[in-house]
């Protein structure tokens, strides 16, 4: 048990379950964002669900221990490489055949994304969840936590959240193209024919959860001016 802790193959096999775990999550997130497209109350009695009820406060912390295993075992990895490559990694040489940008820049890439991800907590789980945490029952805009509809578009009522969020959707983009089929290769689909197939699976689900979200941020902007108008 313990050689998978300490291991390579081990620390690559956490990294999987710990991604996959992730990836659900942004699957689950965005069924969840997407209701917002089609009707406000819907998504506010989602929010209103959720809230600080025991069950998402386990879901939260479960969620927060992944992205750390996950970043935490990427930074381990990331160091041991760079160790190993020693002085070769200051060498200037032609990209290798077949080896993606993105393959090459995870842990950078994976960085952006932790950093778009305290963004965004401290725009929607700071007005929202945690609210209700410490029992308040408005946020610092005046308004209910679980009113996630008015958050939302007016957050993205600001063109500078609205391209900020666009960049990091494409560094979780880039990151889940690589990441997705990594991942099947650490648990074994690494033949020809299933690596190919699993990339174009990879760039898939990658679009279209990415391109899920966009629509979200995307729609938000352009109905911000109707919406405001009814409040």
């Amino acid at each position: 048990m313990a050689n998978i802790f300490t291991s390579s193959i081990g620390k690559k096999l956490i990294m999987s379950i710990s991604g996959a775990f992730l990836f659900l999550f942004l699957i689950f997130h965005l069924v969840m964002n997407g209701v917002l497209v089609f009707s406000d109350d819907a998504y506010n009695a989602i929010c209103a669900f959720l809230g600080a009820n025991w069950y998402a406060l386990i879901g939260t912390a479960v969620l927060a221990f992944g992205v750390f295993i996950h970043f935490l075992y990427a930074s381990i990895l990331t160091i041991k490489n760079m160790k190993a490559r020693g002085k070769q990694r200051y060498a200037v040489s032609k990209r290798s055949s077949g080896v993606e940008w993105s393959s090459k820049n995870m842990y950078v890439l994976g960085a952006v994304v932790i950093i778009g991800l305290i963004l965004h907590l401290y725009h929607f789980w700071w007005n929202m969840q945690l609210v209700e945490i410490r029992g308040e029952h408005l946020n610092q805009f005046g308004q209910s936590p679980t009113n996630g509809a008015w958050l939302i578009r007016q957050k993205f009522s600001d063109i500078i959240y609205v391209g900020i969020y666009l960049v990091w959707f494409v560094a979780i983009w880039l990151h889940l193209t690589h990441g997705v089929w990594s991942m099947f290769h650490t648990v074994g689909w690494n033949s020809k024919v299933w690596m190919k197939r699993m990339k174009w699976i990879s760039y898939i689900l990658a679009t279209l959860i990415v391109g899920g979200f966009a629509l979200v941020v995307i729609v938000s902007t352009y109905s911000r001016r109707v919406f405001f108008r009814t409040f």
